[in-house]
């Protein structure tokens, strides 16, 4: 199993203090450094950053990855040149992962000029291109959300870059197994990786791939703090845009995205409890404390930093890449980062 640590922009750490944690991540036997993508920092460009950090401890630097970079913000090409780019310079240490984000809503792809069409249709047609184009294919498709005619990426040899597709529903993680390089998790049970894998698997045979070539990875939130509650509330605020998101769901929103994925784990009384208090304009702070600690130790943990490893470790089973996501319960603190880092470093698990 690959052992790598997530940084992300709310740990509100600025690029040299990214850099540092790169350089300590190669010392505490990580083996690979991933971000998400949103719309702020370019994460390609974090992700040649901290590899070229990384170089300074071993030449070959670390494995880096995005997951997942939401494909609303680019073209096919545009994704098939800028990861194709970073694999060529980085020597084949980059992994691309690509996700559907928020455009099962149709106001979100109405804001980027996209017509409305089915996600799962959408993410067929952009990791099919994608994937022809890395692979120096000519590619000629037509699809219902995305269409190219002879196109080809002008880098030589072709930049063999491995592609995860975001997933959690059951089509999804088939897709992931008919045509993509690996899944990327999020926020899954252990019992929730098991059943994920057998969805992939299904999509792998019927496209006749062995389903081991499929990677699988996931990013498991891990909080420390000597104030169990301090880190109780941190990992709960992390939580609530993907269980609760940004607003109450309708019955419809209800069965796509990350709420479907918690209440497929059980959780729909404990978020519908939660919708309650929001319908009675609980603050961001009331609901955070209320959030139901048996449901964030389902998926990640929080508490002391003696706990951590054995949580990451029942939390990882079944994954190839385990990604050490962290919560700091002190947002800004690059010490809160590192102690979370030293928690749950692999040379400690050894």
């Amino acid at each position: 199993m690959n052992i790598g640590v997530g940084l992300d922009p709310t740990l509100g750490l600025n690029l040299e203090e990214q850099n540092q944690l790169s350089e300590k991540a190669v010392s505490l036997g990580y083996q690979s450094i991933w971000t998400p993508e949103g719309t702020g920092q370019d994460s390609y460009q974090l992700c040649l950053n901290r590899w070229r950090a990384t170089q300074k401890i071993i030449p070959c630097g670390l494995d880096t990855g995005i997951a997942v970079s939401p494909i609303i913000w680019r073209s096919p090409m545009a994704f098939a040149m800028t990861g194709g780019t970073i694999s060529q310079i980085t020597d084949g240490k980059f992994i691309m992962g690509i996700g559907a984000g928020a455009a099962y809503r149709s106001n979100v792809l109405k804001s980027v000029g996209m017509k409305k069409v089915s996600v799962l249709a959408l993410m067929r047609d952009y990791i099919t291109i994608i994937k022809g184009l890395l692979n120096g294919e000519t590619v000629t498709y037509n699809g219902r959300a995305q269409t190219l005619h002879n196109g080809k990426l002008a880098i030589y040899p072709p930049p063999l870059t491995p592609v995860y597709l975001g997933a959690l529903g059951p089509k999804m993680l088939s897709l992931a197994g008919e045509l993509a390089d690996g899944a990327a998790l999020n926020w899954c049970a252990p019992e929730q990786i098991e059943w994920s894998r057998e969805q992939i698997e299904t999509g792998s045979y019927c496209a006749n791939r062995d389903p081991a070539d499929i990677k699988v990875s996931e990013y498991i939130r891990i909080c420390v703090d000597e104030d169990v509650d301090k880190a109780r509330i941190a990992l709960a605020k992390a939580t609530i845009p993907y269980a609760l998101g940004v607003s109450i769901p309708t019955e419809k929103e209800r069965r796509f995205g990350y709420r479907a994925h918690f209440e497929r784990m059980g959780f729909t009384k404990d978020l519908a409890k939660l919708d309650r208090m929001r319908e009675k304009h609980a603050t961001k702070e009331e609901i955070a404390d209320a959030f139901p600690g048996d449901l964030l130790l389902k998926v990640g943990y929080f508490g002391k930093a003696g706990g951590a490893l054995k949580a990451f470790q029942n939390l990882s089973k079944g994954l190839d890449n385990a990604i050490v996501r962290v919560v700091s319960s002190q947002p800004g603190s690059i010490n809160s980062t590192l102690n979370v880092m030293n928690a749950c470093a692999p040379i400690t698990a050894s």
